[in-house]
């Protein structure tokens, strides 16, 4: 259904005094409600049902725990990637290991961040100590832009200056956010709608409409991207649909990042709900089922690699728990693996060896080097989607 403006155009200028005409959005949920068709209630209803597989793969994983570590670095990555770095997943393994990853400083930390942000909202909600609210999503917003780029943009609060998306101004932009006095209303507002007020809305269809919502308001000077994307694994955690928070949307906004924007805007200027509702609840059933098949193959991998290590003899023993710390860490030097396993540098170093001479090996040395040489678990990195590092990439890398 097209509703026509879904919020109104008003009359502003910036700080130079060039008139701008930002989009304040009406609040949640849509008027007239939402005209659901059969085909879209089923596939919404697909979308639950991969979502409720996607929840109850902790359950069958043997340890849970490697799988959301992976899961939720590998979404810091792409996420971040979105707003422009180049980080890869790589580098921020490097990065948690003291290791200098082949990239800018910035980049990675800002990727390094985007974890302890989602970390911190997902314990607040978990430990029941906040709501899912604007006190938290600041709160968020403050660990997210805490160090690298962004930091010297308000982290924590609401702006007080007009932004805009597109374009080099806000009078060319493609499209300019409310007004800076306007944001808190609009942020009050979608707070009522996350807690139910008007009326309660389905945990999936809240996630949908409250990105939209969010990425309209555009309430911070810098993070709004990466914190809208985390808004739709929190809203689901905070309604108990998941668990943990296994579902991100990241990869599929970026490989239809086209149509994606295209329905923000329509969503906008002609009230289209339904068909980004269509588009988000396709993206997250694929998304669950993609992730469902990862923890899968992690599991699968983790059991197939730990049967083969056994066979290795008198090493076998230590060998399982180098094993160990590469599932919780798949790039590692021999120091970080001393330190992860209690084992001395030289019964490392053996076990290492004995790992990488299993056919297909274990683990792969990454640097070419013989002094300060890091080792990768290639097939992990490969079932996240990554190829373990070149050697250009940790060339530099530090013992």
């Amino acid at each position: 259904m097209k509703r026509g403006l879904t919020g109104e155009f008003v009359r502003g200028t910036t700080a130079d005094d060039e008139s701008v005409r930002p989009f304040v959005p009406k609040p949640l949920p849509p008027l007239p409600p939402l005209d659901l068709s059969s085909e879209l209630r089923e596939e919404i209803d697909r979308a639950h049902l991969a979502l409720g597989r996607l929840d109850s793969v902790s359950t069958l994983l043997s340890d849970k725990t490697l799988f959301l570590y992976a899961y939720v670095r590998k979404e810091a990555v792409l996420s971040s990637q979105i707003e422009g770095t180049q980080s890869s997943l790589s580098d921020l393994l490097l990065f948690e290991i003291n290791e200098a990853p082949g990239v800018p400083l910035d980049d990675v930390r800002e990727v390094s961040s985007y974890v302890r942000a989602l970390e911190h909202g997902i314990g607040r909600i978990r430990r029941k100590e906040l709501p899912l609210s604007n006190r938290l999503l600041c709160e968020i917003h403050r660990v997210l832009l805490e160090k690298g780029r962004g930091s010297e943009k308000s982290p924590g609060e609401f702006r007080r200056s007009q932004n805009w998306i597109g374009g080099t101004r806000p009078g060319n932009a493609a499209f300019v956010p409310p007004p800076p006095d306007r944001v808190a209303g609009c942020m009050s507002e979608l707070e009522k709608f996350l807690h139910d007020r008007p009326l309660r809305t389905s945990p999936l269809l809240k996630a949908a409409l409250a990105h939209v919502q969010f990425e309209t308001i555009h309430p911070f000077l810098d993070g709004n991207g990466r914190l809208g994307r985390l808004l739709i694994t929190l809203t689901l955690c905070a309604e108990s649909v998941l668990r943990d928070p296994l579902l991100y949307l990241s990869v599929f906004f970026k490989t239809h990042h086209e149509a994606y924007y295209d329905l923000l805007q329509r969503v906008r200027t002609e009230g289209d709900w339904e068909t980004w509702i269509e588009f988000f609840v396709r993206g997250t059933r694929e998304t669950a089922e993609q992730a469902v098949s990862a923890a899968h193959k992690l599991d699968t991998l983790f059991r197939e690699d730990r049967d083969r290590v056994r066979t290795l003899g008198r090493i076998a023993g230590s060998a399982l728990r180098v094993h160990e710390a590469l599932q919780t860490n798949p790039i590692l030097s021999v120091s970080k693996a001393c330190e992860r396993t209690r084992l001395t540098a030289p019964t490392v170093t053996a076990a290492l060896s004995a790992l990488g001479k299993l056919k297909p090996p274990v683990v792969h040395e990454l640097t070419g080097k013989r002094r300060n040489r890091l080792f990768g678990y290639r097939r992990y990195l490969q079932i996240l989607g990554e190829d373990s590092p070149t050697r250009e990439s940790t060339a530099s890398a530090k013992d």
